[in-house]
């Protein structure tokens, strides 16, 4: 299995490792739950350097990028952040991805972690039939780790390591600057809900940041959050998850995401197929569920109206915060109304649920 630059320290603090698409990563250290309330009441920190980075660079960066993407990246500015994807022809999603402008002529992808040699891949084809010269596509991906640090006390842990105006960094926009010592991105984004950052900095400089990190951290009650709290942190938001959510056979209209689906811009690859489904009626909706009976709702389980099958989940735990059953599902339009119940095959036993918009916690 891979491994991120982190991999010993996750084991020295005890952490419980895991296959997670290949990479050696820690499931929980003190447990989900402790985890998880820490991260909404106080502050956590993540190791994501399993994600991928790609940088574009050149004078026709951004016309690759509108080719590549749904979003409309044209309407970024230096030093913001956009939430995107990207679809194959038939309008099914490569992956869902974070880009960063620096200028004009040089961005930044942040890719899922499982997805990184396939969405270079996808990259470097779209690149060689778009025609376009003067745009160079390199994996960086080796060279960053990244660190997420989440929570109410986020600002406050960070601002003792940096001397940047975190006050100043809006939601969904970075800066280059120093923390602890360290030149690196400080992004003011998340997949947790809460305020805080995602730190990009050179996979060297890992091992001594996370270590100052946890150390200014200790008096406000920051803890190290493994990947099951991070699942359960994002579900509560009702933040997509690639595989789940989103797939190749999922379109970013049916995965509630027609508000980064720019089908107003000029063409880009999975344009045709998206205005088509939109044109016909897109034949599922994602909807969260909440549990009115004391049972979780797991991933793929079908969900019935009356004898009809009518969807199935895509995501679901018990919400530590609600202490509640909660999922994302995909179900036919017309089992999508908001208060609308539809019963949930756990086991053997169906289990009645109520339909409600994402986010479950507010």
């Amino acid at each position: 299995m891979k491994k991120t630059p982190l991999n010993q320290v996750h084991r020295e603090l005890g952490a419980r490792m895991v296959d997670f698409g290949g990479w050696d990563m820690p499931v929980q250290y003190s447990g989900v739950i402790e985890e998880h309330l820490a991260v909404r009441q106080a502050a956590g920190l993540f190791d994501v350097s399993h994600m991928g980075e790609v940088e574009v660079r050149g004078a026709n960066a951004l016309a690759f990028i509108q080719q590549l993407t749904i979003n409309d990246a044209a309407k970024l500015v230096d030093g913001q952040v956009q939430y995107s994807a990207i679809c194959y022809p038939e309008g099914g999603v490569v992956d869902d991805v974070t880009l960063y402008r620096f200028n004009g002529a040089h961005f930044l992808f942040c890719v899922n972690a499982s997805n990184i040699e396939k969405d270079f891949a996808w990259m470097q084809q779209v690149l060689r039939e778009s025609a376009l010269t003067d745009v160079t596509l390199t994996n960086r991906s080796a060279e960053f780790a990244q660190i997420a640090l989440q929570g109410p006390k986020s600002v406050a842990i960070l601002a003792e390591l940096t001397d940047v105006s975190l006050d100043d960094l809006a939601y969904y926009h970075f800066c280059e600057g120093a923390v602890a010592g360290e030149q690196m991105i400080i992004s003011r984004t998340g997949y947790t809900g809460e305020a805080g950052f995602e730190l990009y900095l050179p996979a060297s400089a890992a091992v001594a940041v996370w270590q100052k990190l946890m150390a200014a951290g200790a008096p406000h009650g920051l803890l190290p959050i493994g990947l099951g709290a991070r699942d359960t942190l994002r579900l509560e938001k009702g933040y997509a998850l690639y595989g789940h959510e989103l797939s190749r056979d999922i379109s970013p209209l049916e995965a509630g995401l027609a508000w980064i689906t720019k089908l107003d811009k000029d063409d880009f690859v999975g344009k045709a197929a998206l205005v088509a489904q939109k044109a016909a009626g897109v034949p599922r909706r994602r909807v969260g569920l909440v549990m009115e009976e004391r049972g979780i709702p797991r991933e793929g389980y079908p969900l019935f109206a009356g004898e009809r099958e009518v969807g199935f989940v895509t995501s679901g735990t018990m919400s530590p915060t609600l202490k509640l059953g909660i999922a994302l599902a995909l179900v036919e339009p017309a089992a999508a109304g908001l208060d609308g119940e539809l019963e949930v095959a756990v086991r053997n036993r169906r289990m009645r649920a109520r339909v409600v918009r994402p986010p479950f916690v507010k």
